[in-house]
């Protein structure tokens, strides 16, 4: 007996006789997707209006309503789905306000693709909240769970006890930064909550004796002088505009102050100078190495910084300025830790040949 071959029967067509526009959202915080699908159409369309723009959105619904009549001589409803999330309900309502039927999925209840490595985008996830919300109108069950939206004076009651929790936990890890920080300074059993925490702060010794941040820094003022003594290179520091005492002493002690023979070592000892790869036909730049001093490189990153504020003519800056626009104003961290590494470099020979920075500018005094 001869068997007819079984041909896969074709895949089954978008059911679209529901007499009723549907239309999904994907809101994000620059734009909204409107995907929708018109009655005895088997293709959806997108369209784009900014974020928070409800006439423009309306403007749409009107626009598809008056194509669906066009074409089908029938006026029809429009029916939104929307995922709940970081927006809340509050298009959910507007939408109501204005008589349309809307509804608020639970984005975790929608069926996915089992794929480890699955596509994603905005226009694939608005046309799977629509297909989603056919499938719910048409009564097949368990396809999605909607979400019921709270009352604006559910969400005010809700959101006095949920901000409580905030502040709660937020008191719990300021209170436990402060006991950490004192605790490395050799203080125990200081409580930040009691009411005589100010009082009793005051009077707190660490545990090497320094009672203040301003017997650290009157010590590194008096090691800065002592140091101005032996050494013009300090001084020269403090004259440039946009280098304070903890600066320059920061930059004479940790690096300025040692022998070196080229600013390749100058950069090196920083950590700032580039690390290469070369395989074969492979060649590029890792970055920096970060092998040198950590507290000499972090602090001209933050002197770079400062650099472009104060000395906004010198030729680091506009050095700077330049590469960044070429870059289309990308790239700027990358910049500044050349100009870091530059910095260093026209510093090393400013304090030690005499060299001035082009058009850098010096204190007024």
């Amino acid at each position: 007996m001869s068997v007819a071959n079984q041909r896969p029967e074709a895949p089954t067509a978008i059911r679209t006789d529901l007499g009723a526009i549907f239309v999904s959202l994907e809101l994000s915080h620059s734009k909204w997707l409107i995907t929708s699908l018109q009655p005895g159409s088997e293709k959806m369309s997108k369209h784009v209006v900014a974020a928070g723009n409800v006439a423009g959105l309306l403007d749409r619904f009107a626009e598809l309503r008056r194509k669906g009549e066009a074409r089908t001589g029938r006026c029809y409803p429009i029916i939104v789905i929307q995922e709940a999330g970081l927006d809340g309900f509050w298009i959910h309502r507007v939408l109501q306000a204005e008589g349309i039927e809307s509804h608020v999925v639970d984005a975790a209840s929608i069926a996915t693709s089992r794929r480890r490595r699955r596509a994603k985008t905005d226009g694939i996830d608005g046309e799977a909240l629509v297909r989603a919300l056919l499938a719910y109108k048409r009564g097949e069950p368990r396809v999605c769970a909607m979400v019921r939206a709270p009352t604006p004076e559910e969400e005010d009651r809700r959101r006095i006890s949920r901000e409580r929790k905030t502040l709660t936990n937020e008191r719990i890890s300021h209170v436990n930064r402060v006991k950490g920080l004192l605790f490395a300074q050799g203080v125990s059993g200081y409580e930040p909550l009691r009411r005589d925490r100010r009082k009793r702060l005051e009077e707190l010794m660490t545990g090497d004796g320094l009672e203040q941040i301003k017997a650290v820094e009157a010590e590194r003022d008096a090691m800065l002088a002592a140091e101005q003594l032996t050494s013009p290179a300090p001084t020269m520091l403090l004259n440039l505009k946009g280098i304070g005492p903890e600066f320059a002493v920061v930059l004479w002690s940790e690096g300025l102050s040692r022998h070196f023979d080229n600013r390749r070592q100058v950069a090196a000892y920083a950590g700032l100078a580039p690390t290469p790869w070369q395989s074969g036909s492979v060649d590029y730049d890792q970055g920096i190495s970060k092998a040198g001093n950590p507290r000499l490189r972090t602090t001209l990153i933050q002197t770079a910084w400062l650099w472009l504020r104060h000395q906004p003519r010198s030729a680091l800056t506009l050095w700077f300025k330049d590469r960044v626009k070429q870059n289309s104003g990308r790239l700027k961290k990358t910049t500044i830790i050349a100009l870091a590494r530059k910095l260093l470099v026209a510093l090393w020979k400013y304090v030690n040949a005499g060299v001035v920075i082009e058009g850098a500018v010096m204190k007024t005094a």
